[in-house]
């Protein structure tokens, strides 16, 4: 509740307009089956049809009244329960910006993704639910309770009698509905899990023909949903029949006496009819006002879920006031860097030393598994340093403002993510304003000016989600693109070249060369052809430097670096280069 109260404060006046069109509501609902009570007793019993003309047209006013009331209700209450859940989406989604990877990692993308939707919607049916039940069942209940004990306080101890029995069955359904309601929102996390593997990892499940596993796999989990969300659905559809039974009951008590009492002429019949009135109105809103405690475990579990991203605390913090510029030429130093992920024991990197000054190449090398990605990830802080620090121009990157970091970077990661939209939005990504000609210009140093020209619609052409209908080299190309449009002090490609031919590999660092000579160029590599022109070589292992200096260099004392050379280079190459070294 304290979620939905933080939200709800915004809305003063709609929550104000709200209790006013409640009270409405519960004048004009009372107040109907009074009037028809007196114009029973003291119009049709007498024949005193003036009296019941008169009466007739104040109840059509009290009925238009009750309307306007119930309209005002209902647009208040919805506009309340959509706009809250509008904020509540709007501050998940920038909450979920704010996260590090390891945040992402704990609660995993599909779960996030339910969160956002799904539980939110949880909420908005409640809050929904509460404003126009929540307030209106206790003020309906405490009101007709006075006007049953203001009619007839012996049949009122009927009413009181049958309470019990409703308050037991809505606390039986709202214990009961907790645990099942947690367990269908974590199996709706599962479905999404696995929807999203399935859609993002289709040509591999294609490929190994695992389409009927995959379809088992999802049918396990979804008949588990269904069969859960069976017994929540049984669960609360059992609640109105029980309670219509007690209502029914409570009735035939009403009547018996009832009758009894106006045969000894101790009550008249419209009191009866009035009195019944009441008993509905009293019992029903209370079956009205249960429904929001049935709700409220499913509520809750999604309030608790939503606050736990809000609450969640990212390990990367921009700090306050952080800097925004450093105090030397562009340079980038590694000072003692040990590192290990948050949730690993094991170190990644150890004692990381190097320092590149501007317009400098340097090349990563090294083993699957040897921290080449974990090291270039450290300059951007998407994780943070376990020892020593990472100085980009003269200033721990721990202390700089985030964003003014990161305008610092073009960063091209080892798989390429382009976004639905033009290629010129796809480039502009990372230049919001860049003009036409920059545009054009970064695409052709990207080496992605010749294919986009042989589109229809060139650089309007659309690019569906993900960048699919566009292929692996082509979407390197567009991503380097997005990195040079920036024109940033420090370039970062992190295996960004393994898609692309030697042709285009070739002449995209040909391109480079000129463009990054006042800029730091970092390449994360597999391929040897794409760093032999890099001013230095660290060759990595197990976290470890255990190589640095130029390609020929490392051919003659890097042990790692020549069986790499190997694996890659013919005979010819390796010879040419040893007779060069």
């Amino acid at each position: 509740m304290k979620l939905i109260l933080k939200y709800m404060k915004k809305y003063k006046v709609l929550l104000f307009l709200n209790v006013i069109a409640v009270l409405i509501f519960v004048v004009t609902e009372l107040g109907i089956p009074t009037i028809m009570g007196r114009m029973i007793d003291e119009g049709i019993t007498t024949g005193n049809y003036d009296f019941l003309k008169q009466q007739g047209m104040i109840l059509l006013g009290i009925a238009v009244i009750g309307g306007l009331g119930n309209l005002l209700l209902n647009f208040t209450s919805s506009r309340i329960a959509t706009w809250m859940t509008k904020d509540i989406r709007n501050d998940l989604f920038k909450k979920s910006q704010e996260l590090s990877h390891s945040e992402y990692n704990e609660f995993g993308v599909s779960s996030l993704i339910t969160r956002v939707s799904g539980d939110v919607y949880q909420l908005q049916l409640f809050v929904q639910m509460l404003l126009r039940l929540g307030l209106l069942g206790p003020i309906m209940i405490g009101s007709s309770f006075w006007m049953i004990f203001h009619t007839n306080q012996t049949l009122a101890l009927v009413v009181l009698g049958s309470i019990p029995f409703v308050l037991l069955v809505v606390f039986i359904t709202g214990k009961l509905s907790s645990p099942i309601s947690r367990k269908q929102q974590q199996l709706m996390d599962t479905l999404n899990r696995i929807t999203r593997e399935n859609i993002t990892g289709v040509r591999v499940i294609r490929a190994f023909r695992k389409d009927k596993h995959e379809t088992e796999r999802f049918e396990d989990v979804n008949d588990d949903y269904a069969e859960t969300s069976k017994r929540l659905f049984v669960l609360m559809s059992r609640a109105e029949p029980l309670f219509f039974s007690i209502l029914n009951i409570a009735v035939l008590f009403i009547i018996f006496f009832a009758a009894q009492m106006i045969d000894m002429g101790t009550m008249e019949v419209g009191n009866l009819v009035a009195f019944l009135e009441y008993q509905f109105h009293a019992l029903f809103s209370l079956l009205l006002f249960s429904v929001v405690f049935v709700m409220y475990p499913r509520a809750s579990v999604s309030a608790r879920r939503i606050q736990e991203v809000l609450n969640k605390e990212p390990l990367i913090m921009n700090p306050e006031n952080g800097v925004l510029d450093g105090t030397k030429e562009t340079e980038i130093e590694f000072d003692h860097v040990t590192f290990a992920y948050p949730d690993g024991e094991a170190n990644v990197l150890t004692d990381i030393n190097f320092t590149v000054s501007k317009g400098q190449t340097v090349a990563f090398i090294g083993s699957t598994g040897s921290g080449k990605s974990s090291l270039i990830n450290l300059i951007v802080r998407f994780y943070d340093v376990s020892e020593g620090s990472v100085k980009v121009n003269g200033v721990d990157v721990r202390d700089y403002d985030l964003y003014a970091l990161r305008n610092k970077v073009g960063f091209i990661p080892q798989k390429a993510l382009l976004f639905s939209g033009s290629i010129s939005e796809n480039i502009r990504y990372g230049k919001q304003f860049a003009e036409d000609f920059e545009v054009i210009e970064s695409a052709e140093l990207a080496a992605a000016k010749d294919f986009i020209e042989q589109k229809p619609s060139q650089y309007d052409e659309w690019l569906s989600e993900g960048g699919t209908n566009v292929s692996g080299g082509q979407k390197q190309r567009l991503s380097i693109a997005r990195a040079l449009v920036r024109k940033p002090e420090i370039y970062i490609f992190d295996d960004s070249f393994s898609a692309l031919d030697y042709k285009t590999d070739a002449m995209i660092r040909k391109n480079l060369k000129e463009e990054t000579k006042d800029s730091i160029m970092l390449v994360v590599a597999q391929r040897i052809s794409s760093i032999v022109d890099a001013d230095q070589i660290l060759v990595l292992n197990e976290g470890k430097i255990v190589g640095h200096g130029k390609h020929l260099d490392l051919m003659k004392t890097c042990e790692i670096y020549q069986e790499i050379a190997k694996s890659q280079m013919s005979e010819k190459e390796m010879e040419k280069y040893e007779k060069l070294a």
